[in-house]
């Protein structure tokens, strides 16, 4: 079990570190801002913004893959070794447990895959100059729909979610 003090030291730690990868390339790479300078996007992403710049870009656009490259892949990679671990000691239980526990590392690696996902495609994809609506749209689904999907996912390992949900369905489709 993990006591509070470490538990605030990792947040704290997180909390320094993306701010420090994220600060740091903005003071140490400004960019120059060329006309028209609207965003083909739904928010103001690091992307974007940068592909609104009148100088070139690869430099940055390469900071910003490297940066990914150790924010997104290599927690997703760790996350991913974790469950393999995980799989290989369900493997090892010779009980009815054994479903319960998959059923749950299933919903648990779906979340993670969606969000990293479409983060990896998002940052670390083709650049999106050769496709101008795909960054928005993968943005929206990183962003929106995997966060609101989560709860949906997490609360279908619930037995009585899934009779509810079965009963809405049934309900539905064959009316009284």
């Amino acid at each position: 079990m993990m006591r509070w003090s470490i538990c605030h030291r990792l947040s704290a730690l997180i909390w320094v570190f993306s701010f420090i990868f994220i600060m740091l390339p903005l003071l140490l790479m400004p960019v120059a801002l060329c006309y028209p300078n609207q965003i083909n996007h739904f928010m103001c992403e690091s992307l974007a913004v940068l592909h609104l710049s009148c100088d070139k870009n690869y430099i940055k656009e390469l900071v910003i893959f490297s940066l990914s490259f150790i924010t997104i892949l290599l927690p997703f990679v760790l996350i991913i070794m974790s469950y393999v671990c995980i799989i290989i000691s369900v493997l090892k239980i010779r009980s009815a447990g054994r479903a319960k526990a998959f059923s749950t590392c299933i919903s648990h690696v779906t979340v993670v895959a969606m969000y990293f996902g479409t983060g990896m495609v998002a940052y670390m994809g083709p650049s999106p100059e050769n496709s101008s609506n795909k960054g928005k749209y993968v943005a929206i689904f990183y962003v929106a729909i995997a966060p609101l999907l989560n709860p949906l996912i997490y609360s279908l390992n619930n037995t009585e979610v899934k009779k509810t949900f079965t009963k809405l369905i049934l309900k539905c489709v064959m009316p009284l």
